[in-house]
């Protein structure tokens, strides 16, 4: 009997205060902008558009207790089998999005309740039927969360279910290093780094270079290349560059989620590598689209 199509995902679960300035920052003073309040986080995002695209997806996060029905309706309208651990000291996260008029965003964050994931949360059941364990970066940037994952990971491993990581943090990167990270997540079938991401943790400058280097610790590597599209290559030699899908950019907040659950969705179904790059570069387009990171409720 094969698995039933099922990916885990364990990440962040965030409050999403987005704000787009309708003219130049005005410092010290007011800045007419629209402001939109919405559930986010790297990993939900990706369970959301996982769903959203018609993939099984059960997740697994942390959040504030006063916030846990939210953000446990917030999924499930997608079908997501929503594994949530309640908070009762800690509060939700909260990211405040800056988003500039060409559709970049910057993040103030928050992690909040997400910081406190621990082992307890992420039970080996959570990896029932699991076809795949996917892991947001941000649960490998402190000990606590990182020994919760890493637990599970090492589960997962035992039980014969690949894995996937997705950096998901410039800066986050940054902190632990990159020598800390390729090892933490050694042995993971596919990596989704964009191209920032992907020149910290190899030295390398040029795409094709970068997804040379990734494929010594990866299989698979999807480089994520924003206006350009996407490279994706694996260790047998196959090499798969796609264009951006054409979309008008509005918010590009949650546009790596969209990706990586667009790539997963055929792969988890035996997809080549062709059909999975054009899945995630038009997931990527419809995220640009639209303000805020999940996809719109249909």
């Amino acid at each position: 009997m094969t698995r039933p199509l099922v990916v885990v995902v364990v990440g962040d679960v965030i409050n999403d205060i987005i704000v787009r300035p309708q003219g130049p920052i005005d410092v010290g003073t007011d800045t007419p902008s629209q402001v939109e309040r919405s559930p986010g986080g790297s990993g939900a995002n990706q369970a959301a558009w996982l769903a959203a695209l018609r993939t099984p997806v059960r997740f697994a996060g942390r959040v504030g207790a006063p916030d846990a029905a939210y953000h446990r309706a917030a999924l499930e309208q997608f079908g997501v089998d929503t594994w949530l651990t309640c908070d009762d000291a800690v509060a939700t996260g909260t990211i405040v999005v800056l988003v500039s008029a060409d559709g970049e965003r910057s993040m103030f964050t928050d992690r909040g309740a997400n910081r406190g994931l621990r082992a307890a949360d992420l039970p080996a059941r959570l990896l029932d039927d699991a076809r795949l364990l996917h892991v947001s970066g941000y649960q490998l940037f402190e000990p606590g969360t990182r020994s919760a994952v890493r637990r599970l990971w090492a589960t997962a491993f035992e039980a014969g279910v690949p894995t996937s990581v997705d950096p998901g943090s410039l800066a986050g990167l940054r902190e632990v290093g990159r020598q800390s990270f390729l090892e933490w997540t050694s042995g993971a079938q596919i990596v989704f780094p964009n191209l920032d991401e992907g020149r910290l943790l190899t030295g390398r400058d040029q795409p094709d270079a970068i997804v040379a280097t990734l494929l010594e610790t990866y299989p698979v590597v999807a480089l994520k290349l924003g206006a350009a599209g996407a490279l994706i290559a694996a260790a047998d030699g196959r090499r798969v560059p796609v264009a951006a899908e054409p979309a008008e950019v509005v918010d590009s907040t949650g546009a790596g989620d969209a990706f990586c659950a667009g790539f997963l969705t055929p792969w988890v179904r035996g997809g080549d590598l062709g059909e999975c790059a054009l899945n995630a570069v038009k997931a990527s387009a419809r995220a640009t689209g639209q303000v805020g990171a999940r996809p719109r409720p249909s």
